[in-house]
This record gives structure tokens, sequence and C-alpha cells, in this order.
């Protein structure tokens, strides 16, 4: 009989597995409080459950205990990036960063990626796989353990998208935020999305608080499909018409997401565009400097350029903001701390072979 994913289960559906096990009610608010408050690392850390108990779960279900494979840290900005072992032997990354505001960290949806998107890492070698929700719930709760920090904000902005995911992630949020979990604020949660229309209407329903940041990258369909193979799915106005909804829906401004790439859509004219698109929903519009990969020919735009882009969206009465550049020396960028890995591990299978 395979076994059950117990880390991601809800306390609700918890409290039903136990019970159906003959174990008192209060049993499962003994393990949530271990698996997401204290963030044990195993069965053998709960001590106040019997060790039969234990023993007997150990059996019947599965325990997601990341483990970090490696850690690189910045030394311009105290960054710190994460590769975490998952136990098929894939591998996932999440980001560390520290602010005035507090703590945030950075965490990966899927295995890979299958949007295309031409200037991101993650998505060269395809999809793999999706994360479960204590895969995802993992790389916040082994980042607090290794940082001895405490997280305040956590963008779903890593590897994959997110949408694409989306039962998992939908999980993954109730109980990040859950009041018998970690408690983090649902607006202090962030997750982006390429533009997968119908799930970001389906997610405006949700009830939830969170904020909603579409990656846009360029301000006309022919730009967009440039830079995004999903544009030539869902076209600009399908998408503002599902930003809209989302606002109405749930009272969040969208944050536009702008990754600024030198020669293809920073120039005044897109900056004009993208204010056009921006003030009907009074977003925040987020400039990205792109963080360049070896495989493919785009450069940042110079900072110049993106001074002036965003003084432009200023003029245009758009609020937009720079992002500040964080662990630009230790791949900063999604998917390339894993892809080098990758390529150093068949590396070294060839050699050995």
């Amino acid at each position: 009989m395979e076994k059950k994913d117990i880390k991601s289960m809800p306390l609700e559906q918890l409290a039903g597995e136990l019970a159906a096990r003959g174990e008192k009610a209060f049993r499962a608010k003994q393990m949530y409080d271990w698996m997401h408050v204290k963030l044990a690392r195993g069965f053998g850390e709960m001590t106040n459950l019997p060790k039969a108990f234990r023993e007997n779960c150990r059996e019947d279900f599965w325990y997601t205990a990341l483990r970090a494979v490696q850690i690189q840290e910045s030394v311009t900005d105290g960054t710190k990036k994460f590769l975490f072992g998952l136990a098929d032997g894939n591998l996932v990354e999440s980001v560390w960063m520290k602010y005035k505001h507090g703590n945030s960290v950075c965490v990966s949806s899927q295995v890979g990626c299958r949007m295309g998107c031409v200037f991101c890492a993650s998505t060269l070698d395809g999809l793999v796989r999706n994360l479960t929700p204590a895969e995802m719930l993992d790389q916040v709760y082994a980042i607090s353990l290794l940082t001895g920090e405490r997280v305040s904000n956590v963008v779903v902005m890593g590897t994959g998208e997110p949408l694409d995911n989306y039962d998992n992630l939908l999980t993954f949020l109730r109980m990040l935020t859950d009041e018998n979990g970690l408690h983090i604020s649902q607006r202090n949660v962030t997750v982006s999305t390429c533009g997968l229309v119908p799930q970001m209407r389906r997610l405006a329903g949700e009830g939830l608080q969170i904020t909603l940041a579409l990656s846009l990258h360029g301000a006309t369909d022919e730009k967009r499909k440039k830079l995004m193979p999903i544009a030539n799915r869902y076209a600009i106005r399908e998408l503002m018409d599902a930003c809209g909804y989302y606002f109405e829906r749930t009272g969040r401004r969208i944050t536009f997401e702008y990754s600024l790439v030198g020669g293809v859509n920073d120039s005044d004219q897109d900056a004009a565009l993208l204010s056009a698109l921006a003030r009907p929903l009074n977003s925040h519009v987020n400039l990205i400097p792109v963080n360049p990969i070896k495989e493919r020919d785009f450069v940042q735009s110079e900072a110049a350029r993106v001074r002036s882009f965003q003084l432009k969206l200023e003029k245009n009465g758009i609020n937009g903001t720079i992002r500040r550049e964080m662990g630009r020396d230790i791949d900063g960028a999604c998917g390339q701390l894993r892809r080098k890995t990758m390529e150093h591990l068949k590396n070294q299978t060839s050699q050995n072979g």
C-alpha cells in the first residue's frame, strides 16, 4: 500500500485520517503542531506522542523533510539561495531575502516549468513534475530552521508556474496562512503567474487576500509573444479583463511584473503603453532588470534606461518601483543554480561512465 503524504494534509483532513484509526481527537492537533509550528523533521521528534503510534505513522505515512544540497550566500546583500533535494532525486530552488520590513522566502511550485518564457532558466528543460503542498511548505520550514530566523513574507515566484499546479498551490496557501500553523498573513503572500486566465478567475473566487502578480513583460501582444509563449493562448485584453475581475472580487490590486530586456521592451513607447494598461486597474508596476542567462542572448537594460522607464511611468501617474537586485553573484535568476548543478552531475556521470 502506498504511503500517504501526511504533511500535505490540512488539519481537518488529518483529524479524519487519525479518527479512522481510532485515535483520540486531540492527537491530530498535537501532530499538526509538531509538523507546522515546531517544524519537526520527522516522527521521532514528536516526543509527547506514544512511541508505538509514531512507529505506526512511520510505516503508513510519508513525511516530507527537504535536505539542503547546496546553500549559496551573496557577499553583497546576504541573500541566500538554497538548493533542496527531494525524495525522488529531483532538485528545487528557494531564496531567502532579508529586508527592513522582515524576512522573505521565494518558493518554487514545480520541478522545472513548461511555460517557455525565453529569458528564464527554469523552463529550459521543461516540466518534470508538480510539487506537493508539503514540498512547498517545507521550503519555508527548512529555511526558517537553517537561518534561525522567522519568515514574515512568502512569494511563490521561484521555479514553475504556480497556477499550473493549482490544487496543490491552493492547499499550500491555506495551510501556510492557517492559524494552526505558521499563520503568515495572507496579505504577506504573493503568487506570480505568467497569465493563465481561467485559473486567475478561479483564484479570485477562493476568498483569499493574497497579492496576485502578473508577469507581463510586454505591453502589446506582439511583444509578449516574442518573450512568452503563453501570449499565443491569451491576449492582453483577456488578461486585463481577468485582472479587473480579480481586483473586483478581492479588493486586492494586481502587481505587474515587468522584466526589462535591453532593446526589446524598454523604450519610452513601451512605458506609455504599459501605463495605459496599469492605470485602469490602479496597478503597481515592479520593474525587474532581466537577469541574463548564458543560454539566451538577452541583455539587461542599462541603468539609465531603467531609471528613464520608471520616470516615464511616474509621469503617467503609475507607481513603478525598480526591484532591488539580490543574489546576482549566487545564480540569482530562477532555475540557474538547479540547472548548473544538474549539468555538473550529468558531466560527472558521463566521465565516470
